[in-house]
């Protein structure tokens, strides 16, 4: 399956016909969402209350679908609405009053950042250890790790620049040894690079993420991986966790399902589950792989990468962030100080993109044409030019 053949797929998204170059924030959804979108409210329909057997199934789906992007097992997967709700029942889990100590990077996205920040208002001892250089983040984290450390959280992708953050088992082996524990970010990593918690040694940490982005599975789709064996107890807890021994459930010290099912919420919206099962079962009919998204998305972005070199635009005014190529993930990064200005005047371009302060993200996705990329980077040159000629 190549890039030309895929956009007839999504069709509604108009794919072919606009320039949507923020792949790495919200890709366009296949055709065959729609289809199941529409087969939830029907089954609700048809099915009232007796629909949760179907949405059982397709969240079954959904989470062998996220399972074999980690190369794990789908029941040590639990789904919620978002990660920041799955993070937060994580975070509610752990000794902090024992071990107040959190660690992470001024690198995190904002779910993870302003939680942590807001943690830190409260007391608790939130130490953020610089991203970059990236190279050595891992080891420089694990040197933080200490007695008094509940967790570590950090990113396998840094989302503002797409650089993959290397050696990450060196913090999953400080934790291990300080009795800490380790939640990867892995949002920005998830079916664009490949993921394999073997061969990353990260076997006994968590690891949360979602659909909203190269998953193309839309709103309402984010999981949180539990290691096998292990037992905690959230204080944000939804009744969904004790839905084997609700009966039980009424008296006594309030109990809990094994594993990851510990961490479950409370009522949600079936549909997501529904649009995201037939996605994942689309990638699997089209071929489209870790490894072979890898392959559409290295091209593309190197593409992005020598288009916008052969501008020769002054690096005051932009220039590509620096990192190894087999360091670079699912988008080109590019410094610009006027990032956000940018944004506006290719959008008035008819170029979709987006940035994070200085930087400005330009992100391919799997149905992208190559002469779409270079139009827009064409237009990245119009705009740069205006943003000079503006001084």
């Amino acid at each position: 399956m190549i890039e030309n053949e895929l956009a007839p797929h999504y069709s509604r998204f108009r794919v072919s016909e606009r320039l949507l170059l923020t792949g790495h924030s919200h890709q366009a959804w296949p055709d065959v969402g729609f289809e199941a979108q529409q087969r939830a409210w029907l089954d609700a329909a048809e099915l009232v209350d007796d629909k949760w057997q179907r949405a059982k199934e397709q969240a079954w789906n959904v989470r062998s679908g996220f399972a074999r992007l980690l190369g794990d097992e789908p029941n040590n997967i639990v789904l919620g609405q978002n990660t920041h709700e799955l993070v937060t029942r994580w975070l509610s889990a752990l000794p902090l009053q024992k071990r107040p100590r959190i660690i992470t990077t001024d690198g995190e996205f904002h779910t993870i950042r302003r939680q942590a920040d807001r943690l830190g208002e409260e007391g608790l001892d939130v130490v953020k250890v610089g991203a970059e250089p990236a190279d050595t983040l891992a080891e420089r984290l694990a040197l933080t790790v200490d007695s008094r450390t509940s967790c570590v959280m950090v990113s396998s992708v840094l989302f503002e620049s797409a650089e993959i953050v290397p050696n990450l088992n060196a913090v999953a082996d400080a934790c291990r040894l300080r009795g800490a524990l380790l939640l990867v970010d892995a949002y920005h990593h998830l079916n664009v690079v490949p993921f394999d918690l073997k061969a990353m040694e990260l076997q006994d940490s968590f690891v949360t993420g979602g659909g909203y982005k190269y998953c193309q599975l839309g709103e309402g789709n984010a999981f949180l991986r539990v290691p096998s064996g292990i037992a905690m107890r959230p204080v944000l807890t939804g009744w969904f966790a004790e839905f084997d021994s609700l009966e039980d459930s009424t008296t006594g010290p309030v109990l809990y399902g094994k594993g990851a099912s510990a961490f479950e919420g409370a009522t949600y919206d079936p549909a997501s589950h529904y649009r995201a099962s037939a996605v994942f079962g689309f990638h699997h009919e089209q071929g489209l792989t870790p490894d072979c998204l890898r392959e559409i998305n290295r091209r593309q972005v190197n593409l992005l990468r020598s288009e916008f070199e052969a501008l020769d635009v002054p690096p005051s005014i932009a220039h590509i962030t620096s990192m190894p190529d087999n360091r670079r993930g699912g988008f080109l990064a590019i410094h610009a100080p006027r990032a956000k200005q940018l944004v506006r005047l290719l959008r008035e371009r008819g170029v979709h993109v987006d940035a994070c302060r200085e930087t400005l993200r330009l992100g391919p996705a799997p149905y992208s044409r190559d002469d779409q990329l270079r139009d827009a980077v064409r237009a990245l040159r119009e705009a740069t030019a205006r943003d000079l000629r503006r001084g």
